[in-house]
């Protein structure tokens, strides 16, 4: 008999680095976006990017110098911008948890503003099945971040091309579990209350705590989707975005299912979250244009949280996704994300309407 490796260290280095952007990501928020839906070079998310983004990587590469990372940006444009680099590199320096073990593990400030732009462009990683590779998405969400609403900071750990390791900061949701999505979950939700962080490790099962802005907060609970004996009485959730996700083709799979509840739209990973801990029951992203690949960063850690869960993620025609060749999922087309009892169901629906 074969032990899983249990990836301690990983997952409170994950953990506690995600916990650290969110408070950057916040901050951002509340000094930065207030009354904006710009993305211009300057906005709000282009800041809360790439600081979170140096922020993560430096706690990966004092930890885990070996390993490759995969991230969603690249500091030539901060190179240009020496306004856009210097108001990130305030965010950055000042930046810190209010615990000196945890900020000791992650191993402290990033020490200039050079580093900074070094550590953010070691996110050029072309993935892969091979090896340790992280994968990180700073704010996935864009809007949701922007309009108050829901995003997430994600961080994945593939090791030879299976996700092990994934955690999602989701400072929006409320840290209830039991709480039930509601229709305006996708918008102004940045109430007390409120943030959570969502953890699992393969063959470990899945976790969610409240955020802090210290260590980790000893309240972990167990997560896990609720059983649905009733199909007509789950909830779905899909992207707020119609460029995302066909919303026309859901409505359609909703009705043939008996589904007689409102979607509910929210950005961002936390949908993955949301279903995990039954707040909401399946998740679908339903292509939109035939040759759309989608970012692994924007699916590996609630991918993992889900499965964990006790649910099945799978692309439209039932493969499991596929982190392994590349920074997309290039083999794979759209989402189906349900408990595993009833996927295979919604899985058939789903092809029944897209006509596979």
């Amino acid at each position: 008999m074969v032990t899983a490796p249990s990836y301690t260290h990983e997952l409170q280095v994950a953990q506690l680095a995600v916990q650290r952007a969110t408070i950057l990501t916040k901050r951002v928020f509340h000094e930065k976006a207030k009354g904006t839906v710009d993305k211009n070079d300057k906005s709000p998310v282009t800041i809360g990017d790439f600081g979170a983004q140096a922020l993560i990587i430096a706690a990966l590469k004092h930890n885990f110098p070996e390993d490759a990372i995969v991230a969603e940006e690249e500091a030539a444009q901060l190179k240009e911008d020496a306004n856009l680099r210097d108001t990130i590199w305030n965010l950055v320096k000042d930046t810190k948890l209010d615990d000196e073990e945890a900020e000791k593990t992650l191993g402290g400030a990033i020490k200039s503003v050079d580093s900074m732009l070094e550590l953010i462009d070691l996110g050029n990683s072309p993935g892969g099945s091979k090896g340790r590779i992280w994968t990180i998405d700073p704010i996935d969400g864009t809007k949701g971040f922007l309009r108050g609403g829901q995003y997430a900071v994600c961080l994945g750990l593939m090791v030879d091309g299976e996700v092990r390791v994934g955690v999602l900061g989701c400072p929006n949701l409320p840290v209830d579990d039991s709480a039930r999505l509601t229709a305006d979950i996708g918008s102004n939700a940045t109430d007390e209350g409120r943030g959570v962080l969502f953890s699992a490790v393969e063959y470990k099962g899945a976790n969610s705590r409240p955020l802090t802005t210290g260590g980790l907060s000893p309240d972990s609970k167990h997560i896990g989707m609720r059983p649905i004996e009733d199909l007509t009485k789950a909830t779905f959730c899909e992207s707020v975005e119609a460029g995302h996700s066909a919303h026309d083709d859901q409505a359609v799979i909703s009705q043939k299912l008996g589904i007689t509840e409102p979607s509910v739209r929210m950005d961002s990973q936390a949908k993955y979250g949301s279903i995990a801990r039954g707040a909401g029951d399946i998740y679908l992203r339903l292509p939109v244009k035939a040759t759309y690949q989608e970012k692994i960063w924007d699916h590996a850690a609630g991918d993992l949280i889900v499965r964990e869960s006790g649910g099945q993620v799978t692309d439209i025609h039932g493969k499991r996704l596929d982190f392994s060749i590349g920074r997309t999922l290039a083999n794979n087309k759209g989402v189906v994300a349900a408990p595993l009892p009833v996927h295979e169901r919604v899985l058939k629906v789903v092809q029944e309407v897209l006509k596979i």
